[in-house]
């Protein structure tokens, strides 16, 4: 199965300075219970904004001279990082950002997002060509915790949707 994770703020930021742009632990935790065990589909930015990541993760970017990281490796498009993915046998997640997610959600069953009800200063938004409205949600569950930049309480919205029709990955010869 193909899905996506992320997480949106209520004004629909997801990230800042190339990470976050708030501080809530159990929500990051959250993301990496879900990913555990799981081949990654990752973004160049994010990417470099991760400091560990796990082996078979496939990072979509046309850089020829990134530096990987061990069990990582580089591919050139969307498509085929997803197939390359999938055939690990792992679960595959798509975990951003917002370029990453905006190419990949024809593909993706279902998308884990964590919508946090509270509006927060971001540089990059979640793509508005996603249509999460038009998605089956199969999952609510809504959680208070602290955020630790403000010190202010704040709702997760931990949501799971389910798309109802899935594009096919094409097939792809090197």
């Amino acid at each position: 199965m193909i899905s996506a994770i992320g997480a949106v703020s209520a004004n629909g930021m997801i990230g800042l300075d190339g990470w976050l742009p708030w501080d809530i632990p159990e929500e990051l935790a959250f993301f990496e219970a879900t990913v555990a065990g799981a081949a990654l589909v990752i973004g160049r930015l994010t990417y470099e904004s991760m400091e560990i990541v796990p082996a078979d993760s496939f990072i979509v970017t046309s850089q020829r001279d990134l530096v990987m990281k061990p069990g990582c490796r580089v591919v050139n498009s969307v498509e085929k990082a997803l197939l390359t993915a999938t055939a690990t046998g792992k679960e595959v997640f798509v975990i951003g950002g917002a370029s990453l997610y905006a190419a990949a959600w024809p593909y993706c069953q279902r998308f884990y997002l964590t919508r946090i009800e509270e509006s927060f200063h971001g540089d990059s938004q979640f793509p508005a060509n996603i249509p999460l409205d038009q998605w089956e949600i199969i999952s609510d569950e809504r959680e208070t915790y602290l955020e630790h930049k403000s010190g202010k309480p704040v709702v997760c919205r931990f949501m799971q949707y389910q798309q109802p029709q899935v594009r096919a990955l094409p097939i792809i010869l090197d």
